[in-house]
């Protein structure tokens, strides 16, 4: 008897912006590759994550989300990257907000989703919330493959999504090795990290106009990981809100980024930040 062939594919999470794709995306994988915060662009670049099981091997691409205007450079490239992954890819998760109306923006990330010719799977997060809004997702059932109920951030439901998701997929080989979990390289997540920092400790405005590059990375002889870095801003006036009083708001960023990177790694962790003022970076973002 033919030994059965294993399933492998591309899966593209895709969806307006603070659906809950990057929380789905960590509760598939199993552990945190994307940042999430409540904020809007949050989420600046397709990441990939992998699943591995006895079924074969999903290849989970998050997105930005979507934006009805696009104000500036990088919203505007948010949005390019978004509908750039729905290229050359084998399904399509579209995850929804039931919580919230279906409006304009949504129509457009619809209208995207439905130019995809592979198989797709509508699912409705925030199950827990009992959205108000649920029946004018359901309206669209007919359209797609599945229609799965999910709360990705208490984690149920997401193993019923790839109980549905592996039987669409094509078969064929495995594109990554079975112990990789992300593509990302360690310095583009620690960069996503203290920018998750940003937002969660700033207010609205600030996120926006911010970046993170990280210079340099080492380890010291007692073992403490060393990480030096500069959180990037378009204006003299959000760096000095950045820095806080006494520099007590940047200081309080950088203890979140190494609570989190010391429990993770089990070591200490010394994080060194400051604040640079680029009025142009959002025009060089790609």
């Amino acid at each position: 008897m033919a030994e059965d062939r294993k399933k492998a594919g591309f899966v593209v999470l895709v969806g307006r912006s603070n659906v809950g794709k990057s929380t789905l995306l960590n509760a598939l994988i199993g552990t945190k590759v994307a940042i999430t915060t409540p904020k809007p662009q949050t989420t600046r670049h397709a990441i990939q994550g992998v699943v591995n099981d006895e079924r074969g091997q999903v290849v989970l691409v998050d997105t930005p989300g979507i934006f009805r205007r696009a104000p500036d450079r990088l919203t505007s490239r948010l949005n390019e990257k978004a509908r750039e992954s729905l290229e050359g890819i084998d399904a399509v998760i579209y995850v929804v907000d039931p919580t919230r109306h279906v409006g304009e923006e949504e129509e457009i990330v619809r209208r995207l989703v439905d130019a995809v010719d592979k198989p797709k799977i509508l699912v409705l997060n925030k199950r827990d919330l009992q959205g108000e809004f649920r029946d004018e997702y359901l309206d669209w059932q007919d359209d797609f493959d599945a229609v799965v109920e999910i709360s990705a951030l208490q984690e149920k439901g997401v193993a019923r999504l790839l109980d549905v998701l592996f039987p669409l997929l094509p078969e064929g080989d495995r594109p990554y090795p079975d112990d990789l979990l992300t593509n990302l390289s360690d310095s583009f997540r620690l960069e996503e990290l203290i920018r998750e920092k940003v937002f969660l400790t700033m207010r609205d405005e600030i996120p926006y106009s911010t970046t993170v590059r990280l210079h340099e990375t080492a380890d010291r002889k007692d073992r403490t990981l060393y990480l030096r870095a500069s959180v990037i801003t378009e204006s003299p006036r959000y760096k000095r809100m950045l820095i806080g009083q006494g520099g007590l708001t940047i200081k309080r960023i950088g203890q979140a980024v190494r609570k989190e990177l010391e429990a993770v790694t089990g070591r200490k962790v010394y994080v060194d930040l400051d604040v640079v003022v680029e009025e142009r970076w959002k025009e060089a973002f790609e």
